[in-house]
């Protein structure tokens, strides 16, 4: 595991940074915000990516299942200062009715390095509808599966945290290298289960159809926007040559970046 996973204050600075330098910039293209914007970010962590919206003066929910997690996030969201509103929930996205527990729905729906782990991601994506205001958009940034570490196996321990592939591994030979370099049970579960849910950006694309929305705007990368911070890497956009062949480009995209809005509406 890199050190910046361990610093929390660190690793939300790099959340925020990117956040404001390209999230907010790729939304913007499509989508007017303000300070009567509302943003909700599903999976926030520790909301670094929703400071960039906030200190713009705009209405900020995150919704997150691990309690500490939104523990940092409050303590580091106590210390700025006051320019827009933030409430942070600890709930299951599903068990939240948008009628009986939210008195308002958003323009805006972030989903950063999230709906890979997702395991329910039909029932999620029908489930999404509740909470977008009409003409609203949904953010979407993921490590397309296929890439060289789409596994997440940066979180390892060992030399397996710059190997890039092991994830495309059989399931079998997968677990059995993750147990004989002694990772810890937690961290062969999350990476096993990521197995299961990663997903494509054609798998991604057909998804999104299927449930009636449509891509309003999207933009591969070669080298991850965040990587700069994380690794002093320059950000480069794939080639556009390589973003139109399909399942070639999930091996040499590091990131996927999408916007989509309700065809229902």
């Amino acid at each position: 595991m890199f050190e910046f996973h361990k610093d929390k204050a660190r690793y939300f600075e790099y959340q925020y940074l990117t956040s404001k330098n390209y999230l907010i910039p790729f939304i913007e293209k499509d989508k007017r915000l303000d300070t009567n914007s509302k943003i909700l970010e599903i999976g926030c962590g520790e909301a670094g990516v929703l400071k960039a919206f906030y200190e713009r003066g705009m209405h900020c929910t995150g919704i997150e299942l691990s309690p500490s997690r939104i523990k940092h996030a409050e303590a580091f969201f106590k210390d700025l200062p006051l320019t827009g509103k933030y409430e942070f929930l600890v709930r299951n996205i599903f068990d939240i009715d948008t009628d009986k527990d939210l008195n308002h729905k958003f323009d805006v729906i972030i989903l950063k390095d999230v709906i890979e782990h997702l395991p329910e991601k039909d029932k999620f994506l029908s489930h999404l509808k509740h909470f977008l205001a009409p003409g609203g958009l949904v953010f979407f940034g993921f490590p397309p599966w296929h890439m060289p570490y789409g596994g997440h196996q940066q979180i390892t321990s060992h030399r397996l945290t710059k190997l890039p592939f092991i994830h495309l591994l059989p399931r079998s030979l997968y677990r059995g290298l993750l147990n004989v370099t002694k990772q810890k049970d937690h961290t062969v579960t999350e990476l096993l289960e990521l197995k299961d849910t990663g997903l494509s950006i054609g798998d991604f694309e057909r998804l999104a159809k299927k449930h009636n929305y449509k891509v309003v705007r999207k933009k591969h990368f070669l080298i991850n926007p965040i990587y700069q911070h994380k690794f002093g890497l320059k950000v480069r956009e794939q080639w556009s040559v390589i973003s139109g062949i399909p399942f070639f480009r999930n091996f040499i995209t590091s990131c996927a970046y999408y916007t989509i809005g309700d065809n229902d509406h």
